[in-house]
């Protein structure tokens, strides 16, 4: 349902070719009681000393902490989610943009959580975000709920994205060594699964963190419509991708029941995705239709479709501008998908700036375009007019 990211389709390409805790609540850390520690969303639960590698043993000239913080489920419940936070050491005096960053598809295996990938220097994204870091930007990536936290990951159900990356930029702002404070000016950013989550973001900032001085959102490659894309995926190459949706949006809501729907290929097929990265599981399963591995289709079902329209992307006017871009050769998310989060968005009045980005697909789009998103949020950050292209 969601296609492969930026890191995700990177680690498919290859595939195919201690610190101490500090006491806030530190022994609730990665567990979802811990979230009764804090008192609101973006809380945080726990941090530690971390580290920044854009490649392994690669230094850079950064601080990072691993934190621990109170976001909220797609339900509404208060959870614990992990993330860290970046920020560069460059003698910067006053206040610094923060990015809130989500990254694409990495797995749903705790190990693949960004946090796990940074201080080895395996985290694919890790050299578009010193990109970010190079500018003076302090950067907050999430890793999203049930990612390296007790549980499966929710991959794919926007609403817990978005509210994982709008508290991760408020623990950010929230982390004493940090350095920001409540007058920081945030940017959001994301491409693939990272692009769903960040354009959820910028949909739920005005009622969810409305405290939040959001400058804009670049996003990219969005599956603004999961039916589509997993329509467009199923039994081909990113039909893995189905599966580890299957997987994220049973996380969610239980009562959708999905291992009810699987036979026993399927359950074997999911039982080994839980514990992989993109790369095997999306090579796992590759190729493989969704009737092959279930005794009844769920995506048939009233209550998967419901859950799944719940994600779509496009049904709230982003309250910030927004840098919007799509490869007209995605494929794994088609290039009309992209196009019609732009069409619903300038529906509603939203001021969106445009692009369709020629040459290229899916890993591409988000190579070539990430300079280019970075410096129209910098134009936001320098308080320039965006222009919409609706």
């Amino acid at each position: 349902m969601h296609t492969r990211t930026s890191l995700g389709a990177w680690a498919v390409a290859a595939a195919l070719g201690l610190s101490a805790v500090t006491p806030l609540a530190a022994a609730h850390a990665g567990e979802p009681g811990g979230a009764a520690a804090s008192t609101s969303p973006g809380d945080i639960v726990s941090s530690e000393p971390s580290s920044f590698h854009p490649l392994p043993g690669q230094p850079t000239n950064t601080k990072a902490w691993k934190i621990h913080y109170r976001s909220t489920t797609a339900k509404g419940e208060p959870n614990t989610v992990s993330g860290t936070v970046i920020v560069p050491q460059d003698g910067r005096k006053g206040p610094r943009p923060l990015i809130t960053y989500a990254v694409g598809t990495v797995g749903v295996g705790d190990h693949c959580a960004p946090s796990a990938g940074f201080p080895r220097g395996t985290t694919l994204e890790a050299n578009l975000i010193q990109q970010l870091t190079l500018r003076g930007w302090a950067v907050a990536v999430t890793d999203y709920e049930g990612l390296g936290t007790p549980g499966d990951h929710t991959y794919t159900v926007g609403r817990a994205a978005g509210h994982a990356m709008l508290d991760a930029a408020r623990a950010a702002i929230r982390l004493p060594d940090a350095g920001l404070g409540k007058d920081t000016p945030v940017g959001i950013m994301g491409y693939s699964q990272g692009g769903q989550a960040s354009s959820w973001a910028a949909e739920l900032h005005a009622s969810y963190a409305p405290d939040l001085d959001v400058k804009g959102t670049a996003t990219g490659g969005v599956p603004g419509d999961l039916q589509k894309v997993a329509k467009f995926n199923d039994g081909g190459y990113g039909s893995g991708l189905i599966f580890m949706a299957a997987i994220g949006q049973n996380a969610a809501f239980p009562e959708l029941k999905l291992d009810s729907y699987l036979n026993p290929a399927g359950r074997t097929l999911l039982g080994a995705m839980k514990n992989t990265c993109v790369a095997d599981g999306a090579v796992l399963g590759s190729f493989k239709s969704i009737d092959s591995m279930t005794s009844k289709n769920p995506l048939e079902q009233p209550d998967w479709q419901q859950r799944l329209r719940e994600s779509q992307v496009g049904t709230v006017e982003p309250d910030a501008p927004v840098y919007l871009y799509h490869a007209l050769a995605d494929e794994l998310i088609p290039y009309g998908v992209g196009k019609q989060v732009r069409t619903d968005w300038c529906a509603r009045g939203a001021n969106v700036e445009w692009h369709t980005v020629p040459v290229g697909e899916h890993v591409s789009g988000v190579i070539t375009q990430s300079p280019l998103a970075a410096q129209w949020l910098a134009d936001r950050f320098a308080g320039k007019a965006a222009k919409s292209n609706c």
